[in-house]
């Protein structure tokens, strides 16, 4: 059974979590503050963990970037209504998607089971075990990238994006192509989320993220990964 962590310091959004995602089949654990979160996330291992960013003791995004020198684990942050510098941190510091207060049980869920699509998505074996680009590898069947032979940590949504590019070199993919096979086809006009994260592969990624050699844009049309015979412009 799929295992989610739910962690918001008020009581009634525990609840709700926890009640809506037992309806979907889920079992959901709870903790109210970022350092009881890091500690079940070290011991139990849960599939999924939904992260308020206001709390006490430790906040989510700290939190959050913390979870992420450990582990990929999809994460799902809830901000509140208009704080939409909350959501461009959040995606910052290595969140997957986030839920604004207050949420329907129908956007709850649905988010849940896009999150955990993709991070499935991202651990599936390809036909060919590795990818090479410059400085890059990919295992494809461990998931795992390596630049300069040192490993690169990426979440499970970085790691989709970076495939898409990979089995895509040499061609100009829109920011509809990508939102549309990374997040669905609900998100193919949320560029905020696809900006956010194109800055963050690169910033991991690349040796200068600002003149970038794997993930090039095409101004006006989109990105691409160059084929490695021909420079990058």
């Amino acid at each position: 059974m799929t295992l989610i962590l739910a962690v918001d310091d008020e009581t009634l959004y525990q609840h709700l979590l926890k009640v809506n995602l037992e309806k979907e089949g889920y079992e959901v654990i709870t903790a109210s503050n970022g350092e009881d979160a890091l500690e079940l996330v070290a011991s139990r291992g849960p599939d999924l963990l939904i992260l308020d960013i206001m709390m006490p003791r430790l906040d989510g995004l700290s939190t959050c970037e913390r979870v992420r020198q450990f582990s990929n684990i999809p994460i799902i942050m809830l901000t509140a209504r208009g704080e939409e510098q909350d959501r461009v941190q959040g995606l910052n510091v290595g969140a997957d998607d986030y839920v604004v207060k207050p949420f329907s049980a129908i956007e709850l869920v649905a988010r849940v089971r896009a999150v955990l699509r993709r991070a499935s998505n991202a651990e599936q074996v390809t036909q060919t075990r590795y990818f090479i680009h410059g400085n890059l590898r990919i295992d494809f069947a461990r998931a795992e990238v390596w630049k300069d032979n040192k490993p690169v940590f990426l979440s499970a949504t970085e790691y989709r994006l970076l495939i898409q590019f990979a089995h895509h070199v040499g061609e100009v993919l829109t920011a509809e192509d990508l939102l549309v096979a990374i997040w669905g086809p609900q998100y193919r006009e949320d560029k905020e989320i696809l900006w956010v994260s194109i800055a963050r592969l690169r910033q991991k990624l690349e040796d200068n993220p600002h003149s970038p050699q794997h993930i090039v844009t095409r101004a006006g049309l989109g990105y691409l990964m160059p084929p490695e015979d021909k420079e990058n412009s």
